[in-house]
C-alpha cells in the first residue's frame, strides 16, 4: 500500500470517528505524520500537543489501520476512568470495539481477558495501577506484550518524576516497553510536558528493536500550545466569603456549562452545597465521590443538565466535553503546568470559553500539605527495606504499617517506586525485599522538591502578572511560539469585576462560618499491633468507644479553616481561646444538643446531658485547651473535672503524626487518667465532654476515651476545634 493509499484510508477512519458523513474530514499534518510513523514504519512516537488537538484520533486511526493489516489489539494505558468511558464511546463511532480493565469493573476482568484472547477486542484500556497488580503483571501482562499491535501511553508526563503528576504505577511501563516484540509501534501522548519532561519521556520510549537508526529513536511531534478559544482572567478578591459570593453572583453569566475546581474535597462539598442553596444546578465530583455518582455527574454535565461540576483534580485529566464553556478555579493549583492542563478542559469545540482564577489565602497552606507527601527520607526507606528483609515472607500494608513511620498512602507510593527500581517486589500476600542493591537518589529528590517550589512561585507570579497570561503558561511549558494572545484580561482588559452583591456576601459568610462538623469515633484497632508489643486487636468494645463527636470546622475548609489554621499551626503562640471561636463552639454544642441524637432531642437513644468537662494534655496549646474547657464548663454550668495527662517520662513530642499503627503504638501507655480525675468521672451523673484542639487520625481521642471509660465514665463526647483534612 502506498503512502497515498494509506492516507486516504486514514482519513476515512477519521470521518467515521468524528461522525462526518460527507467524508471531508482530514487529519492534521502532524496527526498524519504520527499515524504514518506508527502504521507504515512501526516507530515509537511522542506527541506533545495542546488539549483538543486530537491526540486520541491518532491512536484510533492507527488502531483501525493496524487491525486491517492483521495486527493485535491496541493497549492504551490511561489514568482516569472518565477518559476510559469517553474513549470507549468514541471508538465505537469508528467501528472499533474497546473494553476496559480498571478498579471500577473487577467483575468484568475475566470476561474482558477472554475476549482479548479470542481476538474480539480492538482496544483494551488499562488503568496504570493494574500494571503493578501481581496477577496482572505475571499472568496477563506477558501475554499482552506478546500480542499487542500498538501500545499507547496516554498522559505520558506521568511516566516522568520531573512531571507535575508523576505516578509510580506508570514506571512499570518501562518493563512493558522492554518486553515488546520488535516492530510493535508505541505512541505516547500528553498536553502538559515541558522540555525536560519531553526529553525524559522520549528517552524512555526510544528503545526500538535494535537501538540504532530511526527505529531506535522516538519521533517527537511537539506543537504550539496556545489555545485560541480560551480567554484567561484572574479575579482578586479579599477573602473566601467574597470568592464564594462572586461565584454565586456570576456563575449564571458564564457561557454554557463548565467546571469549578477546588483544591480540597471539603471545599468542593462546601461550595456545591452553597451553590445549590443559591439555586444553581451543580454537582460535586471528588476522589470521595462514589463511582456511580461520578458517572451520573459526568452524564449530567455532558447533557447540560447541570451548570457546573464542582470538582477536585479527580476531574483533571480525561474528561471530554467539546463545548465546555468555562473553567473556574476557586483556589490556585500549585503548578502552572497542572493549571494549563485543567483549564484545557474548556473550549475544545467552541470558539470562546472563559477561564478564571480566584486565588485564596489558604492556597499556600494546602500546597505545603501536599508537598509534605513527597518521597520519604532515606532513613524511612531503609527502615522499610530492613523490615521486609527480616520478615522472610510477604508483608501486606497493614502488617508493615505498625513497623514503619509512614502513612499508608505514602508507604504504598514509596513501595511502588522501590518495586520499579528492583528493591522490592509485590507478590500475593504483600511485599517482599529482593535484596538487590539500591541507592537513595538524594540529589534527584532534592531537585524535584526545588522544582515544586519554583512552580509554586510561578503560580504566585501568574496571579500578579500584568503580561499576557496565555504566553506566561506557554513559556512555563517551554513553548517557543509564545506570543501575546490578545484575549486575556491583561491583553484585552478585564471582563469581570470584583463586585459582589450584599445579599450574596451575607449568604456566603453565613455558609462559610456555619460551625459544626461531625467527628466519627474509631471503632476498630489497627491490624498488626500485637507484632509490635501492643495487645490490642479487632473491634473496640462498645463500652470503650467514644460517641460521635463534634468539631468547629476542618482545617481544609475555606471558611473556619482559614480562621483555625494559623491559630493551630505548630509554631503559633499559645493563649486563651478567642471570643469568636469560643462563641462558635458554644453554637456547635447547642446545635449538637438539639439535633438528631443530641441529649436535648428527646430521642429514645439520646445520650444523657454532659455531666462534666475533661480536657486533653497539650504541649503546644495548653492555655488554649484549658481556657476552652473553662468556657464550656461555665456556659454549660457543669464542672471542669480535670485533664487526661501524659505519664511521667513520656515524650509527647515523639508521638508521630503518621500512620495509625505507629501513632497508636506511641500513644499506648503514654496517656493516663490521674486519680482525682478518675474519681470525678466515675462519680459524674452522665457522660463527659472531652475537649481537644485538633484531631487527625482520631487515635488520641480513642485512647483517652478508653482510659476514661475504664475509669468509670458513663460516656465520652469528643469536642475539638478542628479536624485535619
Amino acid at each position: 500500500m502506498t503512502d497515498n493509499d494509506l492516507r486516504v484510508r486514514a482519513d476515512r477512519v477519521l470521518a467515521r470517528l468524528v461522525g462526518d458523513a460527507s467524508g471531508a474530514a482530514r487529519l492534521r499534518e502532524d496527526q498524519w505524520r504520527a499515524v504514518e510513523a506508527l502504521v507504515a514504519h512501526r516507530r515509537r512516537a511522542l506527541v506533545v500537543q495542546r488539549t483538543g488537538w486530537g491526540k486520541s484520533a491518532v491512536y484510533f486511526v492507527a488502531t483501525a489501520l493496524l487491525r486491517e493489516r492483521g495486527g493485535g489489539p491496541t493497549v492504551i494505558v490511561s489514568p482516569l476512568l472518565a477518559l476510559m468511558r469517553n474513549q470507549v464511546e468514541s471508538a465505537a463511532r469508528a467501528g472499533i470495539h474497546a473494553r476496559t480493565i480498571n478498579s471500577a469493573n473487577p467483575e468484568e476482568w475475566e470476561s474482558v481477558q477472554a475476549e482479548v484472547a479470542a481476538g474480539e477486542v480492538d482496544v483494551l484500556l488499562v488503568s496504570p495501577e493494574r500494571l503493578n497488580n501481581p496477577d496482572f503483571r505475571d499472568q496477563v501482562l506477558p501475554k499482552l506484550a506478546a500480542t499487542t499491535g500498538l501500545l499507547v501511553v496516554d498522559e505520558a508526563h506521568c511516566i516522568s518524576d520531573w512531571g507535575h503528576d508523576f505516578r509510580p504505577d506508570y514506571r512499570r511501563l518501562r518493563t512493558l516497553l522492554a518486553d515488546l516484540p520488535p516492530g510493535v509501534p508505541v505512541l505516547a501522548t500528553t498536553a502538559t510536558a515541558n522540555a525536560r519532561v519531553t526529553a525524559d519521556v522520549a528517552e524512555q520510549l526510544g528503545t526500538g528493536p535494535d537501538g540504532t537508526g530511526d527505529e531506535g529513536r522516538a519521533l517527537v511531534l511537539r506543537g504550539p500550545l496556545d489555545r485560541k478559544s480560551l480567554s484567561l482572567s484572574v479575579v482578586g478578591l479579599p477573602d473566601a466569603a467574597h470568592r464564594l459570593a462572586w461565584l454565586a453572583d456570576h456563575l449564571g453569566d458564564l457561557p454554557g456549562s463548565g467546571i469549578v475546581y477546588t483544591l480540597t474535597v471539603a471545599a468542593a462539598e462546601e461550595v456545591t452545597a452553597h451553590l445549590r442553596r443559591c439555586g444553581h444546578a451543580v454537582a460535586s465530583y471528588t476522589g470521595r465521590t462514589e463511582n456511580a455518582d461520578r458517572m451520573q455527574a459526568e452524564q449530567d454535565l455532558l447533557a447540560n443538565r447541570v451548570k457546573a461540576l464542582v470538582a477536585t483534580s479527580a476531574l483533571g485529566m480525561g474528561f471530554d466535553k467539546p463545548d465546555l464553556g468555562f473553567v473556574v478555579h476557586l483556589g490556585s493549583p500549585s503548578s502552572p503546568i497542572a493549571y494549563y492542563q485543567q483549564v484545557g478542559r474548556a473550549g475544545r469545540g467552541v470558539d470562546h470559553a472563559e477561564v478564571l482564577l480566584l486565588p485564596g489565602r489558604e492556597d499556600e497552606a494546602i500546597w505545603q500539605y501536599f508537598a509534605s507527601l513527597a518521597f520519604p527520607s532515606e532513613e524511612q526507606v531503609r527502615r522499610t527495606l530492613d523490615v521486609l528483609a527480616a520478615a522472610g515472607r510477604p508483608l501486606s500494608l497493614p502488617a508493615l504499617e505498625p513497623q514503619v513511620d509512614l502513612r499508608r498512602s505514602r508507604l504504598e507510593t514509596m513501595l511502588k517506586v522501590l518495586d520499579v527500581d528492583g528493591a522490592v517486589r509485590r507478590e500475593r500476600g504483600g511485599w517482599t525485599a529482593t535484596g538487590r542493591p539500591w541507592t537513595y537518589d538524594a540529589r534527584r529528590y532534592a531537585w524535584v522538591a526545588r522544582q515544586r517550589e519554583a512552580e509554586q512561585q510561578a503560580m504566585r507570579d501568574y496571579a500578579r502578572s500584568t503580561e499576557c497570561r496565555m504566553a506566561f503558561l506557554q513559556r512555563q511549558l517551554d513553548d517557543e511560539t509564545a506570543a501575546p494572545c490578545g484575549r486575556c484580561d491583561n491583553c484585552a482588559g478585564s471582563r469581570f469585576g470584583s463586585e459582589v452583591s450584599e445579599a450574596a456576601l451575607a449568604a456566603a459568610r453565613g455558609e462559610l462560618m456555619r460551625p459544626g462538623v461531625e467527628v466519627e469515633p474509631r471503632r476498630m484497632w489497627p491490624t498488626g499491633l500485637p507484632a509490635v508489643g501492643v495487645d490490642l486487636k479487632g473491634r473496640i468494645p462498645p463500652g470503650e468507644q467514644a460517641s460521635v463527636g463534634r468539631a468547629l470546622g476542618r482545617l481544609s475548609d475555606i471558611g473556619w479553616g482559614n480562621r483555625l489554621r494559623p491559630m493551630l499551626a505548630p509554631q503559633a503562640p499559645d493563649g486563651p481561646v478567642p471570643d469568636d471561636v469560643a462563641n462558635a463552639v458554644v453554637t456547635v454544642l447547642a446545635d449538637w444538643a438539639k439535633g438528631p441524637g443530641g441529649w436535648a432531642s428527646g430521642g429514645a437513644d439520646a445520650p444523657a446531658r454532659p455531666a462534666g468537662v475533661v480536657t486533653m494534655a497539650s504541649l503546644s496549646h495548653p492555655r488554649l485547651i484549658r481556657s476552652l474547657g473553662e468556657r464550656i464548663a461555665s456556659v454549660g454550668r457543669i464542672p471542669l473535672l480535670g485533664a487526661v495527662s501524659y505519664v511521667e517520662g513520656a515524650d509527647a513530642t515523639k508521638v508521630p503524626r503518621s500512620n495509625s499503627a505507629q501513632r497508636l503504638r506511641a500513644l499506648h501507655g503514654a496517656l493516663t487518667v490521674p486519680p482525682a480525675l478518675a474519681e470525678a468521672v466515675s462519680a459524674a451523673a452522665g457522660p463527659v465532654l472531652l475537649i481537644d484542639d485538633l484531631t487527625d487520625s482520631g487515635w488520641t481521642l480513642a485512647v483517652a476515651t478508653r482510659l476514661l471509660r475504664r475509669a468509670g465514665a458513663q460516656g465520652v463526647l469528643p469536642l475539638v476545634l478542628a479536624v485535619q483534612g
